[in-house]
């Protein structure tokens, strides 16, 4: 069994109507079914709001239909009902869908075990980044020069061709062999760097298989994402502080955040460092690794919020796991957590650097 919150939204088909809006709920797998439950006040409501029965369904990781939602996983029923769930993290993402599509395949032994294989596949060394990967791509002397391709009588402007891509990772030494240039190529598009063009990338894209999205083709054609930039101006390098980045993590994990304007509520990653003492806190939807937003802790306050009643200070019906940091300026931030022991154990790492 297996326990996770996604943020999630239901496209049904064929009727045509399509349903956009994204809320949280907390998904359990079952066997073959995945159940699914409102969430209030940072607690699942019985009974489940509904379930996917998940024999006959395709799997589609990762789903690329939503450009600014690379986190996504895309379930498709035997009656052609569409489910999109984004995860916090490539991670979980990628977690989900092993076990989903174990569970699809529950009666494949050797669907199982080639699962098994792909996940334990190659990954890339801890000393190279994607970011790295995409700069050099971009270098205009020794990088990837996009052109006009053509394909089944269109062309497409600014595009390379996957077998290209392939000979040139392994050329830099990104990659040993064919086979690993084709797994990094399909995590640069997982991660949103890339993106399929025309009839022959896009239908790869959509097969729902789990193995490999990229090809290593001479007529599948890809180009840079727009979401892409290539360099960080020195202004945005400077606004925030390194000083702020450099100690050590002491705690890290997926908190509900209130905003201060609009008093939504956003799940963030939050990274508690020690030496000097600050809290920063990432989109987990975006693939830059730099925070949205950060504070110090000296002079800080933290405590946590009664679960009877929603409290002074937070909108909405949000109630139970609840607490407050109060910085030395005298900022309120809002945070949930997803247990009463969850919400102590930040509570106390965080009065240990206050």
């Amino acid at each position: 069994m297996h326990n996770k919150i996604f943020r999630s939204g239901c496209a049904v088909h064929p009727q045509g109507h399509i349903v956009h809006n994204w809320k949280a709920r907390w998904f359990i797998l079952r066997q073959n079914t995945l159940l699914y439950y409102k969430l209030q006040g940072g607690r699942k409501v019985t009974p489940p709001k509904g379930r996917i029965l998940l024999d006959g369904c395709t799997i589609t990781c990762p789903c690329l239909e939503y450009e600014n939602r690379p986190l996504l996983i895309k379930l498709k029923t035997q009656t052609s009902t569409e489910y999109f769930l984004e995860a916090c993290s490539r991670e979980e993402r990628d977690a989900w869908a092993f076990e989903i599509t174990g569970a699809i395949h529950a009666g494949q032994p050797g669907k199982v075990q080639q699962l098994h294989i792909l996940k334990n596949s190659f990954k890339l060394p801890p000393h190279i980044s994607l970011h790295r990967i995409v700069d050099k791509m971009h270098d205009s002397s020794s990088g990837i020069r996009p052109s006009p391709n053509m394909e089944q009588g269109s062309t497409y402007k600014k595009t390379f061709i996957g077998s290209s891509l392939v000979d040139w990772l392994i050329s830099n030494s990104f990659s040993a062999n064919r086979l690993e240039a084709v797994t990094l190529a399909s995590m640069l598009m997982e991660e949103n760097f890339l993106k399929p063009v025309g009839v022959r990338s896009m239908g790869a894209i959509r097969s729902g298989d789990l193995a490999e999205q990229f090809l290593d083709d001479s007529t599948a054609l890809y180009t840079f994402a727009e979401s892409y930039k290539k360099k960080i101006s020195s202004k945005e390098e400077i606004s925030l502080s390194t000083v702020e980045l450099s100690g050590t993590v002491v705690k890290q994990g997926y908190l509900a955040k209130q905003g201060h304007k609009r008093k939504n509520w956003k799940v963030r990653r939050f990274v508690l460092r020690k030496d000097p003492a600050f809290l920063h806190y990432y989109d987990p939807s975006k693939e830059e690794n730099r925070p949205v937003g950060g504070f110090s802790l000296r002079g800080s306050l933290v405590s946590a919020l009664e679960d009877n009643g929603v409290p002074t200070g937070v909108k909405g019906n949000v109630q139970g796991n609840l607490f407050k940091v109060i910085t030395k300026d005298d900022t309120h931030y809002y945070i949930q957590a997803s247990s009463k022991a969850e919400r102590a154990e930040w509570i106390e790492a965080i009065k240990k650097l206050t």
